[in-house]
């Protein structure tokens, strides 16, 4: 077993005048600052009185979902030696809330994936619950993480049939 760390600065843009005196006037603007990457700036979801132009938790945890599949998906198909040549994803997730507090209940990952040979397109479909199991992200939350994949061939691409 192998042990990874992680590690970020999280600062809230606050306000020391007021600070949290009233629920409806604070910011909830946040920075996020990891190594020498470029600062992520947050917020929290528009129905909470977020900056729906910034980033909120929400929005990063379904990107952190499908990016992590993502890539545990191309890891896959590399070793099994499935071309896959483009890749997008339109995810979804749903929260419940009740009483101010909130949980997700399931997102579905909606990649669109093409590959260069016709007679892996089964087996490129069938890859994406492989990758499911094999990214961190997906085993790390406790809602169930659906599959609707597309899988387009398109054998003129480079490296095609």
């Amino acid at each position: 077993m192998s042990k990874h760390r992680y590690e970020a600065q999280l600062q809230w843009a606050g306000d020391p005048a007021t600070g949290t005196q009233r629920y409806e006037d604070y910011s909830r603007e946040f920075r996020v600052q990891i190594g020498d990457k470029p600062e992520l700036v947050g917020s929290a979801d528009p129905n909470y009185r977020g900056d729906p132009s910034l980033y909120n938790p929400e929005d990063l945890l379904l990107a952190a979902i499908a990016g992590c599949h993502m890539l545990s998906y191309l890891a896959v198909c590399a070793k099994k030696r499935v071309n896959v040549v483009a890749y997008t994803d339109r995810p979804i997730a749903e929260m419940e809330t009740k009483g101010g507090a909130g949980h997700f209940v399931q997102a579905t990952l909606r990649p669109r994936v093409v590959i260069t040979d016709p007679e892996q397109a089964a087996l490129a479909a069938e890859l994406h619950e492989t990758a499911g199991r094999y990214c961190f992200i997906a085993a790390s939350v406790n809602f169930p993480i659906h599959h609707e994949p597309e899988i387009v061939v398109d054998a003129a691409a480079p490296g095609g049939a």
